[in-house]
């Protein structure tokens, strides 16, 4: 299944999408907005999904061309954001530039951060700062969306607890990251709002690309219109998503709706390109000693679709431009 949030108020209008994102049709009478839909998951999945097949089989005299541009984040708020750094080329690349090695403990436990949930950008909004000396970098992310989550999960049973995924571009500020974790306290300013792709799509609907683990594809970039990378999603990372939530879980339970994601996408195959950034002035640094590429300034845009290995975008895509704040 399917589903996006038009732009509504605060918290957007449920709408179910179409399998190959031409339709859609308002679920308002089933739940009025995804975060109703996930508090009560269990009982209005059978009847949107009836509405999905429905739609599908062109048997819906309400439905109606979907307008992208009318789309919000499909949870325009979260009651709670868990971004982590799991793929181990993305954490060894950005260490190994600053003359640091991966910590003795990194297979222990997933690194996992509390960001921003009170509001994400939609897919087409523009990234606003008050200056582009703030080192602006995207991460292209796959996140789940969860249900309830109990505290003590295994990370066997926790993937069960995913009801759907979301693209994710985690926004960073490099020059303010480093003196944030220099204090020891973690992120704040450096991590500033994300944005979702425009589509929620439930496990079942990624086929073999879900295999109760990981999800599979490549992570396609484009930074100032030019392709940037296209690691896979779904190797080089020793956590899946089960691991994360459980990790988290030890000591809370989630409410629904929670976002958590896995971290920025990365690939020992340097040959497929990056995901970030960050991680391509790494590898400039450590292959010739210096980093060429800028971070985003003011005008620069940035796109993220996350598709099949036949090409098909899987959540929509992403596709922002770095503005000042009062533009």
């Amino acid at each position: 299944m399917k589903l996006a949030s038009l732009k509504k108020g605060r918290d957007g209008a449920l709408i179910v999408v179409s399998r190959d994102l031409s339709l859609a049709v308002k679920a308002s009478n089933i739940a009025p907005t995804m975060q109703a839909a996930l508090d009560d998951w269990d009982q209005v999945f059978p009847e949107l999904n009836l509405l999905y097949n429905d739609l599908n089989d062109d048997n819906l005299t309400n439905a109606f061309k979907l307008d992208f541009k009318s789309l919000a984040a499909p949870l325009p708020r979260a009651y709670q954001y868990l971004d982590g750094a799991c793929y181990l080329s993305h954490i060894q690349r950005n260490r190994a530039a600053r003359g640091d090695s991966l910590p003795d403990d990194i297979l222990d436990a997933p690194l996992i951060y509390q960001g921003i949930s009170h509001g994400y950008m939609a897919w087409n909004d523009d990234i606003k700062m008050p200056d582009d000396n703030l080192g602006i970098d995207f991460e292209g992310e796959i996140a789940a969306l969860t249900g309830d989550v109990p505290m003590g999960v295994t990370a066997e049973e926790a993937t069960q607890h995913i009801k759907l995924f979301v693209l994710l571009n985690d926004i960073s500020l490099r020059t303010l990251i480093p003196p944030e974790l220099k204090r020891s306290f973690g992120f704040l300013t450096g991590k500033p709002a994300s944005s979702l792709g425009p589509i929620a799509v439930t496990p079942d609907e990624l086929g073999d690309l879900w295999d109760g683990k990981l999800v599979s594809g490549k992570m396609n970039c484009w930074v100032r219109d030019e392709k940037f990378g296209a690691p896979d999603a779904g190797i080089d990372i020793p956590f899946h998503y089960g691991h994360i939530i459980a990790h988290v879980a030890k000591t809370r339970a989630f409410e629904p709706g929670t976002v958590i994601a896995p971290g920025t996408v990365s690939n020992e195959d340097e040959t497929v390109g990056c995901a970030c950034i960050g991680e391509q002035r790494a590898l400039e640094v450590i292959n010739n000693g210096s980093a060429s590429t800028e971070f985003l300034k003011f005008g620069d845009s940035v796109k993220i679709d996350h598709q099949d290995y036949d090409g098909n975008s899987l959540f929509g895509y992403i596709d922002q431009r770095v503005m000042r704040i009062d533009d």
